[in-house]
């Protein structure tokens, strides 16, 4: 971090900037986030929460105690969030109330007995049907927010790898938190959410920018939005599609994408921030690529190795064209026909700029 403030709740707050679910970008930045001119400038951040500031606060007094951390070096932190089924934290649920005045709550039953406190009582939960379970070789740890954080911190800063378990509203927190610090933006990370009835809801994050990049893309034609995250949420679905629905094809697909998932990290074709270089659609181009040239060399499905053989071939031969293509298309504004209901066929000329693409493409 580059500002070596102590104390961020201490702070007297100017005009310029006060964000809250933007923090994981204010450490990944150093303690600066991106101004008007589309620079990073010194930020001084309030998080209006009790909770959460210290939370915060312990990973700011972190980064600047060790510095700035290391994606190439440092451990991940997944989170499991534990949501019910109504989100009482975001203030949905029937119970919610606000409170008259100032003074004590208690949940009491009808017999006048005043029920433990909710975190308690989940403790109590763990502690009774947890040793029920084989939990050999695992570690552990029922621990406040900020003790919490502080112990994952010094594990990611030695490579090692953390699970963490919360609440709905915490859940919300680590979901940016750590992918952003460790992949640049929650765009990244896939979230998977089983449902109640058996299926599967994966997502990714919106990350908070994404207006920021249509803005752009109207103004300049480059679209840097990071798709990763989508691509990563196809994998589990199409598993779930092989196994719910016994299909072995589903099963090649959702191999052969990870697999491309992985050559598409390995040589970095990640959109850029700046214009005429790689963007959304080139990232795209590039895993269709990787996936089609997977599907191409596997053996566990005849018919789809013979389909993706010729794409793959043509997509491989046409890349360095079609990477061309897709670059010297930027530049200029671009018309999709409006900025909250965007014309289809406008925006779909504006997408497919790549008439050499689209020509492989509308083969299949």
């Amino acid at each position: 971090m580059v500002d070596s403030r102590k104390n961020i709740t201490n702070l007297h707050v100017p005009n310029d900037v006060i964000v809250d679910a933007s923090m994981p970008n204010v450490v990944r930045d150093g303690g600066r986030m991106w101004n008007l001119q589309d620079e990073l400038q010194d930020t001084i951040a309030m998080v209006p929460d009790r909770c959460y500031a210290t939370m915060y606060r312990e990973i700011c007094e972190d980064a600047n105690r060790n510095g700035q951390f290391n994606p190439a070096t440092m451990g991940s932190v997944a989170n499991v969030g534990l949501m019910a089924q109504k989100a009482e934290e975001y203030g949905s649920h029937d119970k919610t109330f606000e409170a008259p005045s100032a003074g004590k709550f208690q949940v009491v039953d009808s017999a006048g007995t005043v029920k433990r406190g909710h975190d308690t009582e989940i403790i109590k939960k763990v502690n009774t049907y947890l040793p029920e379970f084989d939990t050999t070789g695992l570690d552990i740890r029922i621990m406040p927010p900020v003790e919490a954080m502080k112990f994952s911190l010094e594990r990611i800063r030695k490579g090692l790898n953390t699970i963490s378990v919360t609440g709905n509203v915490l859940r919300d927190y680590l979901t940016d938190l750590f992918p952003i610090l460790e992949l640049g933006t929650s765009a990244r990370m896939l979230s998977i959410v089983p449902l109640i009835e058996g299926g599967g809801l994966f997502e990714t994050g919106a990350g908070g920018s994404a207006p920021k990049h249509v803005q752009q893309f109207l103004k300049e034609g480059h679209i840097r939005w990071d798709s990763l995250g989508e691509y990563c949420a196809l994998v589990p679905s199409l598993e779930l599609c092989a196994t719910n629905d016994n299909n072995p094809k589903a099963a090649v697909l959702a191999e052969t994408l990870d697999a491309g998932i992985g050559k598409y990290l390995e040589n970095q074709k990640l959109p850029s921030r700046k214009v005429k270089e790689i963007d959304n659609r080139g990232s795209s181009f590039y895993l269709a690529l990787y996936w089609a040239q997977a599907l191409a060399s596997q053996d566990k499905d005849a018919e789809l190795k013979a389909k993706f053989g010729p794409i793959a071939k043509a997509l491989t031969e046409n890349a360095d064209k079609i990477d061309q293509e897709l670059i010297d298309c930027q530049g200029s504004p671009v018309d999709v026909g409006g900025y909250f209901r965007p014309d289809p066929v406008l925006a779909d000329k504006a997408m497919r700029p790549s008439a050499t693409l689209n020509a492989i493409i509308d083969s299949i």
